[in-house]
This record gives C-alpha cells, sequence and structure tokens, in this order.
C-alpha cells in the first residue's frame, strides 16, 4: 500500500525542523559562547617544578577528539626545521561540567636544555594550533624578569586585555605570569574561562602561568562543602610538590636561583588541616631552600588594605614562619586595591621591621577605593595594575604600572650578608 505524501506539508515540516535546530544550536551557543571544537583552544604554558629544564602545557578540545600530541623541537628559522620534532602523546580526559563536553589535553615536556628557545604545537591529525617559540628558564644566579597580577576576575574580555597586553609589551621575556587568585569570578562557569584565554591570547601559550587559587575559584558543593572548581586541574598542569590533597594549589618551583611557592589561601582561611599540612609543609621546604630569593603568592593578603578585612589564620600561622626565613616578597590579591609595605608592618616581640616585603594589587575591573592602611608604604584604589620585577643576583627591582602606561609605584631590595634586605624606595 502506497502513502501519498502532500510535498508542500513535508517541505513546511522540514523547514519548521531545521529552523528548531538552528535555534537550539543559536540558544546553546548563547548559553556557552566559547564552545570546543575540533581544534586546540585555551592553549596555556605553565611552570614546572623545574622550568629549565621542563615546560608544560594543556589545551582544549572538542570530545569528538579524543588523543593529541604535543611536538617540540629546538626554535629554528627554516619551516623546514620543523619535522626535527620530538612528538609526545598528551593525556586526556574528558569532562562534563554544567553540561559542556568537553576533552583536556596535557603534555610535558622533560630533558630540555636550559636557556633555550625552543617551538611547540599541540594538536591532533589535521586539528593543530600554530608553532609557538618559548625560551626555557636559564641557570641560578643568572637574572630574569617576571610579572606579577593581582585579581582579574572581571572585565576578562573587556577591560582587563589591554592589562596583560602592556605588561607583555614592556616584557615580552618574562620568565613567568604569577596570578594571585581570583582568576575569574565564578570558577565553575566555563564561558568565564573562556573569557579568561580570549583576553590573554598567545600570551598564555608562551609565557608559563604560575596560577594560585583565590576564593572564587572555589564554591560550596551541593552538600555544603567548599571545593576547588572541577575545571582548574584538567585545564592546568602544575607541579604536584605540595601537600597530599591539595595538589597543583601549594606547590613550589625553582626559577634561576628564586623559589616561587604558591599557597592555598582559601584552605588556609578555613583553617583545620589543610592549614595544618600547608604550615608544615611550608617550614620544610623553607628549611631546605638552596635559592638566595624567595617568593610566596597566595590569595588573601595577610595585611588587608580594605578596612575591616582580618585574615587572622594566614597573619598568625604564616607570618612567623615568614619572618623565621626571612621571605623576600609575598604577593597577594583579594581586597581590589593596591598597598605594599615592610617598614610599617607590625612585628611581634618588638623585633623591628619585617623582613619579608608584602604587596597587594589588582588587574580586572572590580575596583575598591584606597582605605590608606597604616602598614603600606603605598597605597592606591580604582586603578588596573600590573608588575614587572626584576631580580638580578643581589637585587630585584620592582615596578607597578597603571594600564595606561605610566609609572605607579617602584622600589628595590638589596640583599645584605646577614642583614635584612636593604629597601630603595623609588616612587
Amino acid at each position: 500500500m502506497r502513502v501519498k505524501i502532500n510535498r508542500h506539508i513535508f517541505r513546511n515540516n522540514l523547514a519548521c525542523c531545521f529552523a528548531i535546530l538552528i535555534f537550539a544550536k543559536a540558544q546553546a551557543q548563547q548559553a556557552n559562547p566559547y564552545p570546543p571544537s575540533s581544534y586546540p583552544d585555551r592553549i596555556v604554558l605553565n611552570v614546572t617544578a623545574d622550568p629549565s629544564t621542563s615546560l608544560a602545557v594543556n589545551w582544549r578540545t572538542h570530545d569528538s577528539i579524543t588523543s593529541g600530541t604535543a611536538e617540540i623541537t629546538i626554535a629554528a628559522s627554516n619551516p623546514a626545521d620543523a619535522a626535527k620534532a620530538t612528538t609526545v602523546k598528551a593525556k586526556t580526559e574528558t569532562v562534563t561540567h554544567t553540561g559542556i563536553v568537553a576533552n583536556y589535553h596535557s603534555v610535558v615536556f622533560n630533558s630540555l636544555q636550559p636557556g633555550t628557545r625552543y617551538m611547540y604545537r599541540v594538536g591532533n591529525g589535521d586539528h593543530r594550533s600554530e608553532w609557538f617559540h618559548v625560551k626555557t628558564a636559564g641557570n641560578a644566579g643568572e637574572p630574569f624578569s617576571f610579572i606579577y597580577m593581582g585579581d582579574v576576575q572581571q572585565g576578562m574580555r573587556t577591560f582587563w586585555p589591554a592589562v596583560i597586553r602592556e605588561a607583555y609589551t614592556k616584557m615580552p621575556d618574562a620568565k613567568l605570569i604569577m596570578y594571585a587568585g581570583d582568576i575569574v569570578n565564578r570558577g565553575r562557569i566555563d564561558h568565564e574561562w573562556g573569557e579568561l584565554f580570549y583576553g590573554g591570547g598567545f600570551i598564555h601559550s608562551t609565557i608559563p602561568g604560575m596560577m594560585s587559587p583565590g576564593n572564587h575559584e572555589h564554591a560550596d558543593n551541593a552538600e555544603g562543602v567548599n571545593e576547588l572548581t572541577a575545571l582548574w586541574r584538567p585545564q592546568f598542569t602544575l607541579p604536584e610538590n605540595g601537600p597530599a590533597g591539595l595538589e597543583e594549589t601549594c606547590y613550589y618551583s625553582d626559577v634561576q636561583g628564586v623559589r616561587f611557592i604558591s599557597l592555598n589561601s582559601q584552605s588556609i582561611w578555613f583553617g583545620g588541616e589543610g592549614m595544618q599540612k600547608q604550615i608544615d609543609w611550608l617550614e620544610n621546604i623553607l628549611s631546605n631552600n638552596p635559592n638566595q630569593w624567595t617568593c610566596v603568592v597566595f590569595h588573601h593578603p595577610v595585611y588587608p588594605v580594605k578596612a575591616n578585612r582580618d585574615n587572622k589564620n594566614l597573619r598568625e600561622n604564616f607570618q612567623p614562619i615568614f619572618n623565621k626565613y626571612k621571605v623576600d616578597l609575598v604577593l597577594q590579591g583579594h581586597d581590589h586595591a593596591y598597598g605594599r609595605g615592610m617598614q610599617k608592618i607590625p612585628m611581634p616581640y618588638n623585633s623591628g621591621t619585617s623582613p619579608t616585603m608584602y604587596v597587594v594589587s589588582m588587574s580586572g575591573s572590580k575596583m575598591y577605593a584606597d582605605d590608606k592602611p597604616a602598614w603600606a608604604d603605598k597605597s592606591g584604589g580604582h586603578l588596573q595594575l600590573y608588575q614587572l620585577i626584576t631580580i638580578n643576583r643581589k637585587k630585584l627591582s620592582y615596578r607597578s604600572y597603571t594600564v595606561t602606561g605610566e609609572l605607579f609605584d617602584a622600589f628595590e631590595l638589596v640583599k645584605r650578608k646577614g642583614k635584612k634586605n636593604k629597601l630603595i624606595n623609588l616612587k
């Protein structure tokens, strides 16, 4: 028996189906304006425990790309030399988060030469990135520079891109970019990470990042337990030399004679086991520190810029450790204003001025006023800032710039044998 189909009805129904599909796709794109594809995106370098001999890289694809590789070779002027590249198979994991499915890939390049320019690319088959150039860290004692960013959090796609581009323009050879937490506003929201990677562009792929988590990378789960976003570890590959349970949030990296340490201050803020683990671990890595300089980064400040904020657990439990081991520089965020100081830092037992310089800064578009904290030698509010820091043997040079290129703050720390660092205020 034949069924007679009205062609006009069929065509109308077919057109209606297509319209529904197009509308559904448009709605999905509106909900997720940064969908994964077959091509690698969110390509980001991260520090390793020893960036002079290794590099870590992560990227994301659609879940249809079930594997990936990364290729690396000495940077060359002749494109034909890319054929000499070594290929490394990536670790791949599928992450389903808030209805978005993506594959996250990661590779650690090992056995590299210090102070050497390499080029690398990532991907699968015909779906590969461009070739990126990156230079490994040098040997201990060689001078180098790095970039420090306070909270990005808001304006990742609008106001913040100018900040990171200005920093990169002034310091393209930085060995790392340090983020003091609250890198995005809502760590569980995928499109906010999309905005961050959009804002940073190729810079994330050419300068290793040292990410430290803030309270906005954490949120309470259904059971009311405060936890790190599920997107943190898949999209970053950071050293796993920290305490158990705090992997890739509490860690250290040694770069050219400086021990860089990230603490998970959200875990400290809550106290308990997470805080004690970091106390014990920090004591150990500072008592066995072969480096001349020490720089610690975390989110909640030991001394706040904003009035009526008090991070008591940090101040009471960690400042004595910083004093004991004469930590040189502590870089923080959270307060969305600027403050730095060591001369007026209140010290216990009248032991004189602080051996440690404390800095709080911000880089995104969420701004607070300057409450002129008593501990700060310099403070400011309603400013987008970035910091450029150079270490040359016994001298640390610090510069803070506004997004419009004006020098806002500057100082130097000079190492003195058996004494606290000499502070030279330049601004």
